[in-house]
């Protein structure tokens, strides 16, 4: 394959990248996520708390970890983020979320479920004397929220095999005696036992809220905490202010779009205009890949990554120019348009690369030791980077190296060259 062949297949492949790009992305307002600063939603640390004969070691938190990461599951927030923040702290998102005290109950909840012997009742209370524990949470494999007949709302919890055994033998020997139900010592329910219950099912009632209910089923199924969690930081963002702060971005990034294009036309001609068309392939595959992103879950557009997409137009615009500047150079030294065209445009990208891979690699770092937010400027810092390399190799370089072998001799003033320049 001649190196025209090889342009204009590097041109049809950009083609089909920007259609591809665009059929992912269309409509852009519902295929790129929007984080927790632009969405709205909850952001909170939760630090655990270090008790005598409880140390919060690494296998503790990798634990209180997967617990949380299961009742926010259970809450149903989209797109939560949940990160490991130092030895001792999470740090826990969840944009978009309808009820952030419903959410803060849940993830705050150490979720220590008791069964307990009742020894006697307080005459001056009524509330129950607690004795021995009898079983706790760990043998709990399933809860759901039920309905009686009168509409009361109790928790259904399932016991595992040694559960429901156990469960068995204590509701045998009590029976016509109370037991109580406790989660985090305080006591949801004394029921009487009426008969041994072999199921290996018994129900919490305490006449709950659907909220209640629900936020109980999902501590119940997840588990109790090893530590007890506490939160160093709450956060509630407004809808409101998340999409003024987006429209801010955006209006930014236009802005910034703009001087650069006209920048580029003023300067640089025809040049500034082959430029623009590479920004545009730059824009489409990013768009593209963000919206990829979303799709699987793996991207949510927040702040900081609308910065690092501003700083990845600045990045684009400076190859450009340096590829425009390196072959003007070359032409007023003497070459050919021609010869020019390849030269300064294969020693631009070089030096481009360099540039770029050192950016890259401080873009890696930051992505794998930030937290939060600061990871998607990291992201999209990444992106920006390929995409503008991409956009060099398959379109830059090799429209420049197509038009420098007709048109750019026959007029060389529209694209920014010194008269007289020839490709004899």
């Amino acid at each position: 394959m001649n190196l025209r062949q090889w342009n204009l297949l590097a041109l049809a492949i950009v083609i089909v990248l920007v259609g591809v790009s665009w059929y992912l992305l269309w409509p852009i307002d519902q295929k790129i996520t929007r984080g927790l600063d632009i969405k709205g939603g909850l952001s909170l640390i939760l630090t655990a708390e270090e008790t005598p004969g409880k140390p919060v070691t690494e296998e503790v938190m990798d634990r209180a970890e997967l617990i949380v990461r299961n009742r926010v599951d259970g809450l149903g927030a989209a797109e939560a983020s949940i990160q490991r923040q130092g030895a001792t702290s999470l740090l826990v998102q969840l944009p978009g979320i309808g009820n952030a005290q419903e959410a803060l109950d849940a993830l705050g909840t150490t979720g220590q479920l008791e069964i307990r012997d009742v020894i006697s009742v307080d005459a001056t209370t009524g509330a129950p004397v607690l004795g021995e524990i009898l079983l706790t949470g760990e043998v709990v494999t399933d809860a759901s929220v039920s309905t009686d007949q009168f509409g009361a709302l109790s928790v259904d919890v399932t016991f595992n095999q040694e559960g429901a055994q156990r469960w068995a033998e204590i509701t045998q020997a009590r029976i016509g005696r109370q037991i109580a139900i406790v989660l985090d010592g305080v006591v949801q329910s004394a029921p009487t036992v009426r008969e041994a219950i072999l199921g290996g099912q018994t129900s919490i009632s305490g006449n709950f809220t659907p909220e209640e209910a629900n936020q109980l089923m999902t501590v119940l199924e997840t588990g109790a905490l090893p530590v007890t969690l506490e939160f160093s930081e709450a956060r509630v963002v407004g809808p409101t202010l998340g999409q003024d702060s987006l429209d801010k971005g955006v209006f930014a990034i236009m802005v910034g779009l703009v001087v650069v294009g006209v920048y580029l036309l003023v300067f640089y001609r025809l040049l500034g205009v082959i430029s623009l068309l590479s920004m545009a392939v730059f824009a489409s595959i990013f768009l593209g890949t963000l919206a990829v992103l979303s799709t699987f879950g793996w991207f949510a557009l927040t702040l900081p990554g609308i910065a690092g997409i501003v700083l990845t137009i600045g990045l684009a615009a400076d190859s450009s120019i340096l590829m425009n500047e390196r072959f003007k150079e070359e032409v007023a030294q003497g070459k050919t348009i021609r010869s020019a065209a390849k030269s300064s445009t294969r020693n631009a990208i070089g030096t481009s690369l360099d540039a770029d891979l050192v950016t890259l690699v401080t873009a890696l770092v930051l992505y794998f030791v930030a937290i939060g937010p600061v990871k998607g400027f990291a992201l999209t810092l990444m992106i920006g980077i390929i995409c503008d390399l991409i956009g060099m190799f398959l379109l830059k370089r090799p429209l420049m190296i197509i038009l420098a072998e007709n048109v750019m001799a026959e007029a060389p003033g529209w694209f920014a060259l010194p008269k007289g320049s020839t490709n004899a």
